[in-house]
């Protein structure tokens, strides 16, 4: 045997759990952990209820609009203490109008004729909001009506933002990107349930969460993942970042795998963009528990794992070329393991492949969901890294088009 194929080996199975790590290992991890320490936190219901106020960004939603008012309305937060603030700069499509026509206590509309986008929109927003409590929600998305008492009720000594919980509303004959990101979320759920016990929560979802509004920070308008910055952020000032389960954001998948790659293009490079401004995060001496979870949770899934996918398929090829190399002395089955390496993960994007072709002709097979989605994900990664490196990045509202 070559050095060079101890090497490549080496280089294989370091890579490997590097990949295992990122999507299982850190879990069972995280697990045990949580298991170990106990979970002690009480979360106390305040002695009187805050004031609120639902900030609602919206670029063009007048379809929506009329239910997520209702939802809001509908909320069983006392209504005296619940303000509404619609933020529809730029919209054309006579949001501004419907908004103004409408007879709800405490609702505000901020507009204008500019577009300038979700980031500015919210930064506005916040120069507006005197309460102490500020919570983020997408305008297509429907919440549970406890949404905001349970986001509340999350806000003991320490917690600096609450996230809710992101769903995925799919029917029967979805397509399989829908599918694939239901099962993504639900196993996130997962994985930020343990993030909360075992320290903070890293990354709100942005269809749902709240804030103390005195720890605001303006935000870079060209940011575009608004809802990672700020509850990063505010971790890093040394509060935790709370997750409230059940109080949850119910959102339509996207109308087809063209509209999730975009939007899974965007996001990706929106995770490059905040990991370059959050850099200082990595410093483990300094912000121990949130840096391990940081890396463990974030940046190895955006900048490491999709990278080591290729590689893997590389090594494995570069491997049997070694020791299919004239004079090479191999053990009996080492050939043979290889290979079996090699057609596990042809296979595995052969299914794939299978999954997306027969979603481009509207076929749903449920076991090519998973494989679909993973690659589907990490390429989307790969191409949000392009996308980053051309630069030019903006924060300008990007409509995405959801299945009915």
């Amino acid at each position: 045997m070559t050095a060079l194929y101890y090497i490549l080996v080496g280089l294989f199975a370091g890579l490997s759990f590097v990949v295992f790590y990122t999507y299982l290992g850190y879990g069972l991890v995280a697990w045990v952990l949580v298991k170990l320490r106990g979970n002690q936190r009480q979360n106390a219901q305040p002695a009187e209820l805050p004031h609120v106020t639902m900030v609602v960004p919206a670029y063009n939603e007048v379809d929506y609009l009329p239910a997520k008012l209702h939802n809001c309305l509908a909320q069983d937060y006392p209504a005296d203490r619940l303000h509404i603030l619609f933020v529809v700069e730029g919209s054309t499509d006579g949001s501004a109008e419907y908004l103004a026509r409408q007879e709800a206590p405490n609702l505000r509309i901020l507009s204008g004729s500019q577009r300038l986008g979700k980031i500015a929109a919210m930064n506005r927003a916040m120069s507006e909001v005197q309460t102490p409590i500020t919570i983020f929600t997408d305008a297509n998305t429907q919440l549970n009506t406890e949404a905001v008492s349970r986001l509340v009720s999350r806000f003991a000594e320490g917690v600096g933002a609450v996230t809710g919980e992101k769903r995925i509303q799919m029917a029967d004959a979805e397509s399989a990107a829908g599918s694939g990101e239901g099962l993504y979320w639900r196993y996130e759920s997962f994985l930020k349930k343990l993030d909360a016990q075992l320290h903070t929560i890293v990354g709100a979802a942005g269809e749902l969460f709240a804030i103390r509004t005195d720890l605001y920070e303006p935000v870079e308008p060209d940011t575009l993942l608004d809802d990672f910055v700020i509850s990063l952020r505010i971790a890093g000032r040394g509060y935790r970042v709370e997750y409230a389960p059940d109080a949850y954001a119910l959102e339509r998948p996207s109308h087809s795998v063209g509209e999730e790659k975009k939007r899974k293009v965007r996001i990706a490079a929106g995770g490059f963009q905040a990991m370059k401004r959050l850099a200082y995060l990595l410093n483990v001496a300094r912000y121990g528990w949130l840096s391990f979870q940081y890396v463990s949770h974030r940046v190895l899934r955006w900048a490491v794992t999709p990278f080591c996918l290729p590689a893997l398929l590389l090594l494995n090829v570069l491997i049997l070329g070694v020791l299919y190399a004239p004079d090479t002395q191999t053990p009996p089955g080492t050939a043979s393991f290889w290979w079996a390496m090699l057609g596990a993960q042809l296979v595995f994007y052969a299914a794939a492949y299978v999954g997306y072709v027969l979603e481009n002709r509207q076929t749903r097979l449920k076991l090519t969901f998973v494989p679909f989605y993973f690659v589907f994900m990490n390429w989307c990664v790969l191409l949000g890294f392009a996308r980053f490196n051309r630069g030019n990045l903006t924060g300008v509202w990007e409509k995405s088009k959801r299945a009915a």
